[in-house]
């Protein structure tokens, strides 16, 4: 399930911390995994007055979904030569430009399409990666400028981007504050105006105000995950996570003590135990890497038997237990334990808005990063199209209101009504052969 309500509380906790700011949900790899137009909506609720996309694609098909420039500014940041520039001009869409050749292009659409391109220079203040390395910018707002002079481009913005900005006491973080302020005074210089300069990425919004400027750019806090695990939770940010991974147990069976369980039998049971089959694989995008080999290596989390209580724990009925062996293209495996009474198409989540294990809680997405020896923003990203989207849009805080299934909402139309379990076993078949779905 995707809790539309906890992104909007999120963006509205985003915009507080950043209050001297514009906010900018950055919404690129759909929406981190959330789904590309119904997380935009939600975040334009809750305060967003931006919308940010690493693809040309997902910047185009927010306008296509009717999300004017009366609604927000959309920015985009990401391609090659040759890249569809003239069909973002047309819908107002502004791009980033991090060279020379960026820069010609984008004049180029513009004068194809009849009016000004909205840019922003990106720099390059030491991350390494995309944008104009200082040595490089007086050549770049020549280009820039010069076209703006003739009326083709119009020069919005100036921005950057963060290498340690999950560790705001990192030396590098200062040094790039300074090659951008720099970079700042040098353009208003040759005479640029910009209507917006942006530094700050989640973790910089949450934990560095000196550098919100005037639009602050979060992703994964967006979506209710910390950027800054080692710092805070999401609940010690006012956030609250928006994804719930949940799965029905497709095989459940008794087995001897020393039966192999899954490939290479990583792990091997016990004792005389339960298996639990869960249908989702690495296919679906559970880490592989999240396998179970105990004692030495415990896998993936998964809540059993219970709900997450209210204060975001495990209630008595439930129980965590780990991935057992290797996790497959489409399957993986839990030992239930001798005593199991969990049954085929009974519930298990993986993870979702608990206070995680080092708290005596349920699963979350930060619990299957540490599992699998990668980050939170993984994790969420990497679920793909197999896993179908259930949208519920409600208060956050508030009762459960009405939920939609991803497909027709995801494409911002309207979606059945999701009533009863009856009906949700009905939908999840239609969607899904195998009944995986995320809710």
């Amino acid at each position: 399930m995707i809790d539309l309500g906890a992104i909007r509380s999120n963006v509205e906790a985003l915009a507080s911390r950043a209050s001297t700011a514009q906010v900018m949900a950055v919404v690129k790899a759909d929406a981190y995994g959330h789904g590309l137009l119904p997380s935009a909506r939600a975040a334009l609720a809750g305060g967003a007055t931006w919308l940010g996309t690493a693809q040309v694609s997902e910047a185009l098909a927010l306008r296509a979904a009717g999300i004017g420039p009366d609604q927000a500014r959309v920015l985009t940041w990401l391609y090659a030569p040759g890249a569809p520039l003239r069909a973002l001009v047309d819908a107002e869409i502004d791009v980033s430009v991090a060279s020379l050749w960026a820069i010609e292009e984008v004049a180029d659409a513009a004068r194809a399409a009849g009016r000004p391109a909205r840019v922003h220079l990106k720099i390059d203040t030491g991350l390494g990666r995309n944008g104009i390395v200082p040595d490089q910018l007086p050549a770049a707002l020549d280009a820039a400028l010069r076209a703006e002079s003739e009326g083709v481009l119009s020069v919005v913005g100036i921005w950057s981007h963060f290498a340690f900005a999950d560790e705001p006491e990192h030396p590098t973080v200062l040094h790039q504050v300074e090659v951008f302020d720099e970079a700042v005074r040098t353009a208003e210089g040759a005479g640029a105006r910009f209507e917006v300069r942006h530094l700050a990425n989640s973790a910089a919004t949450l934990t560095n105000p000196s550098v919100h400027y005037d639009l602050v750019r979060p992703g994964l806090a967006v979506y209710g995950l910390s950027p800054v695990p080692q710092l805070g939770t999401p609940d010690d940010f006012g956030l609250t996570p928006a994804m719930t991974l949940e799965a029905e147990l497709a095989t459940v069976k008794r087995v001897p003590e020393g039966q192999g369980v899954s490939y290479a039998h990583a792990y091997t049971t016990s004792q005389a135990t339960v298996l639990g089959v869960v249908p989702l694989g690495y296919a679906d995008g559970i880490p592989r890497h999240a396998s179970g080999a105990l004692p030495e290596r415990p896998g993936g989390p998964v809540l059993v038997g219970g709900p997450i209580d209210e204060a975001g724990g495990v209630d008595g009925t439930g129980r965590v237990l780990h991935v057992a062996g290797r996790v497959c293209m489409d399957q993986f495996v839990l030992d239930l334990g001798p005593y199991a009474a969990e049954e085929a198409g009974d519930v298990v989540t993986l993870f979702g808005p608990g206070t995680g294990l080092a708290r005596g809680g349920a699963p979350t997405a930060e619990d299957w990063a540490l599992a699998a020896g990668t980050i939170s923003y993984e994790i969420t990203t990497r679920l793909g199209a197999s896993v179908p989207r259930v949208y519920r849009d409600g208060d956050a805080s508030g009762p459960t209101a009405e939920l939609t299934t991803g497909g027709d909402a995801a494409l911002g139309g309207p979606a059945p009504a999701r009533a009863d379990r009856a009906q949700d076993h009905t939908l999840r078949d239609r969607t899904h052969d195998d009944q995986e779905w995320l809710s």
